[in-house]
């Protein structure tokens, strides 16, 4: 792939109503930061949320906005809007995902089965990532926050899913 993404991805955060996931990035060609919606469809709260991920990302219309953006990040929103689904407060789920991304120190990594594992893995690798810095990517944000508008005006307002303004 080529370094020169068109589009970098700078937060992406949720909407629970209607279901949404929304990302800001910069339109590099453009010079211009915008926002897209991606609404959600066919998500209930027994979806498998690494499996909306992973259609997310490699969905055509949205793929090229979401290179930047880890498949762990897609995951944690989808479960924010199941446990929203199943009726848990943000603060809730917020607090389920980060316990179960927490790696105990003191965990036999041997008794653990292979997807256990590669999770513990796949979290080791992004802390690592994290860490170390790229020389030839000064504006890549690796770091993508969730973002949650607190205001309720945001909540109800029926975005066009379609447009993607400058904001």
């Amino acid at each position: 792939a080529s370094t020169t993404m068109t589009f970098s991805a700078q937060k992406c955060g949720i909407c629970f109503q209607p279901p949404s996931i929304i990302i800001i990035y910069r339109d590099n060609s453009q010079d211009k930061t915008r926002q897209r919606i991606m609404p959600v469809r066919n998500f209930s709260k027994f979806s498998d949320c690494s499996r909306a991920a992973e259609q997310l990302k490699n969905n055509p219309r949205h793929k090229a906005y979401l290179e930047g953006v880890s498949l762990r990040q897609l995951q944690k929103l989808y479960r924010l809007l199941r446990g929203h689904l199943e009726g848990q407060s943000l603060a809730e789920s917020l607090e389920k995902f980060r316990q179960e991304e927490t790696i105990d120190p003191e965990e036999d990594m041997n008794k653990l089965d292979d997807k256990e594992l590669a999770k513990r893995k796949s979290i080791m690798d992004e802390l690592f990532e994290k860490n170390r810095k790229k020389k030839d990517d000064p504006d890549f944000v690796y770091n993508v926050e969730v973002e949650f508008p607190l205001d309720e005006k945001l909540e109800t307002c029926t975005w066009d899913t379609e447009s993607d303004e400058e904001i």
